[in-house]
Formats: structure tokens, C-alpha cells, sequence
């Protein structure tokens, strides 16, 4: 028995199997504690399962007459791709028009990562974290941008390292109200 069966969690020996059958010697020094080591990774990479919204939220929601846009930009977004299990990588904006509440900003980014940190496609990651301010805000409109680099098309595939993906959620105003749309893309930096 190697090292790495000591460890309780049920993906280590998953991963020893997979060292194996690509045909490394999972009981070499530099590969012993590895089938732990991506356990532990692929848990935190993935624990956005065991997230909830209204938990995350947790109550977060105030009262304020304040109606203009409020954006956050630039959150950093790691995230999986459920294709081939390779980190896709980038930024998400997200902006709403409140309608009597507001959320504590720092709920944004959290509410970004449980998602992100799932196995996901870019254009789903997108509208998850719209369709969630959407429900617990209930604003007058939602706006999500998040541009992101794929290394399932940069290490493999058309290997173009160069390319970024850019995908929109709109509701509410920013879907139907022009000059709403292109204030929350000239926040971020788009035309």
C-alpha cells in the first residue's frame, strides 16, 4: 500500500489509478503524496456544490432608496470546464439598478465564486450569477460580463493562446434600456 491510501478522502485513490493508467509510478518520490495533494485541490476548486445562495446572502439584503447602477468589476474568476476538466480564467463585471434594496458589495464576488467554482461553461457561469442577483434582489435589471481565457483552447485543441471568450447576461433594464446597457459597458471599459 502507497502513501497516498493512508489519505481518507475517496478521490486519492481515483487519482493513483489515473497516474497509473497514464503510466507513471504513483510511488515515486515526486508522485506519493499527489493523489492527496489533487484531492485537496479538486475539493476547493469544486466546493461552490456545497454553497447555497440564501446562505451565502445570509440576510446581506438593506432597505435604500439608492436607484442608480451599482457595479462591481474586474472579479477574478477561476473556474473548471466541464468538457475536459481544465481551469478556464478571467474576469466578471456585474452591475444591477437596485429597486428599494441593495446588497452588501462584498456578496458580489461570493456569489461569482460559488458558481465559478463548479465545473462549468463560460456562457451558464453567466447567467447563473445573473439569474441569482436577480432572485434575491429582485432590481430593476442585472448585468453580467465575464471575459476569460481557456486553456481547453490554448494547451490542446486549436491551441490559440491568444483568444479570450466574452459572454453577456442581461435582465431587466439592461436588456431593454439602451442607455442603462451601454452605461454598465462603458463602467467596465467596452464600447
Amino acid at each position: 500500500m502507497t502513501a497516498t491510501r493512508k489519505n481518507t478522502d475517496p478521490i486519492a485513490p481515483l487519482v493513483e489509478t489515473l497516474l497509473s493508467e497514464i503510466g507513471e509510478d504513483p510511488g515515486r518520490a515526486g508522485l506519493t503524496q499527489t493523489p492527496s495533494r489533487v484531492a485537496g485541490s479538486l475539493r476547493y476548486l469544486l466546493s461552490g456544490y456545497a454553497k447555497d445562495l440564501d446562505a451565502l446572502v445570509n440576510g446581506a439584503i438593506f432597505e435604500e432608496a439608492y436607484s442608480e447602477m451599482v457595479v462591481v468589476r474586474d472579479i477574478e474568476v477561476y473556474s473548471l470546464c466541464e468538457h475536459h476538466l481544465l481551469p478556464f480564467f478571467g474576469k466578471a463585471h456585474v452591475a444591477y439598478i437596485p429597486d428599494g434594496r441593495i446588497l452588501g458589495l462584498s456578496k458580489i464576488p461570493r456569489i461569482v465564486d460559488m458558481f465559478a467554482r463548479r465545473l462549468q461553461v463560460q456562457e451558464r457561469l453567466t447567467t447563473q450569477i445573473g439569474d441569482a442577483l436577480q432572485s434575491v434582489l429582485e432590481p430593476q435589471g442585472v448585468g453580467v460580463v465575464i471575459e476569460a481565457i481557456h486553456l481547453c483552447m490554448a494547451m490542446r485543441g486549436v491551441e490559440k493562446q491568444n483568444s479570450s471568450a466574452v459572454t453577456s447576461s442581461l435582465t431587466g433594464c439592461f436588456r431593454d434600456d439602451d442607455k442603462s446597457r451601454n452605461e454598465f459597458l462603458a463602467l467596465i471599459g467596452h464600447r
